[in-house]
């Protein structure tokens, strides 16, 4: 089995028509989705194209997944509280974009997925952590940090994402790989959608796409703060920097 591992797409249709279109390619068996599908600007339309895949799709939970679906049942029952964090009001407003069976489809999703892959062997896939969806793994996180969040992992692989930057790496006998985001990466680079290709091995892909394009589809989208998302696409912060900054606060949430 050949699995292409497409997470964090954060509502970007343009990355994520590229990197499916490269999947294809590629010849892949199965598609995870690794969370974090559809808070950003185009979030229907994203996971529309996602489940009109012929391929196969798995779905595993994000904590975006979690507050936009949250967000769609709170609009729906009139309970939604005010805010000025531009975070929240892009869920709020992603989750008035929403119909009811796609809030199903986010509230389906599971904590975590286990495939066999070719030339790699049984691989857990997950979104922050197996054990959580919101528990921070970087490229220099700790085996003093790492073991106890691998502690009941049986499979020697596993692929996480959360925090937008690539990484492959060993803790004891377990790889730990990062695909990074399609939607909103943190390499230093932009124009790239990032994500990762497990068969006889393990690939860190970087895509590219029209981000002109993508700019001009956010600007038209509605979304709150489309600069400022902009901004971010077009001047991502480096993987080392991201990496460092997310273990400072790893830190001190632990």
């Amino acid at each position: 089995m050949r699995v292409a591992a497409i997470y964090d797409v954060h509502g970007n249709l343009p990355a994520l028509d590229a990197v499916l279109e490269e999947a294809a390619a590629a010849d892949v068996d199965v598609i995870v989705v690794g969370g974090d599908v559809a808070s950003g600007p185009m979030p229907a339309q994203t996971l529309d194209r996602l489940r009109q895949l012929r391929t196969p799709v798995e779905w595993v939970r994000g904590n975006a997944d979690r507050e936009l679906a949250d967000a769609y049942d709170r609009r729906a029952t009139g309970t939604t509280e005010p805010s000025d964090d531009i975070w929240r009001l892009r869920t709020a407003w992603a989750a008035a974009q929403l119909r009811q069976d796609h809030r199903d489809l986010l509230a389906g999703f599971r904590d975590t997925v286990t495939l066999p892959v070719d030339g790699v062997g049984e691989t857990l896939f997950c979104h922050g952590s197996p054990r959580s969806d919101e528990e921070i793994i970087t490229a220099v996180t700790s085996d003093e940090r790492l073991i106890p969040i691998l502690a009941d992992v049986s499979q020697r692989v596993v692929v996480c994402g959360h925090t937008h930057h690539q990484f492959d790496r060993l803790s004891g006998v377990t790889r730990v790989v990062n695909a990074g985001s399609v939607g909103l990466p943190y390499e230093g680079r932009p124009g790239i959608a990032c994500w990762a290709l497990l068969g006889d091995t393990v690939e860190l892909r970087q895509t590219g796409y029209d981000l002109g394009l993508t700019a001009t589809a956010i600007r038209q989208s509605g979304i709150p703060g489309p600069e400022e998302l902009i901004a971010d696409l077009e001047h991502p912060p480096g993987a080392q920097e991201v990496a460092e900054f997310f273990e400072a606060a790893a830190g001190i949430e632990g």
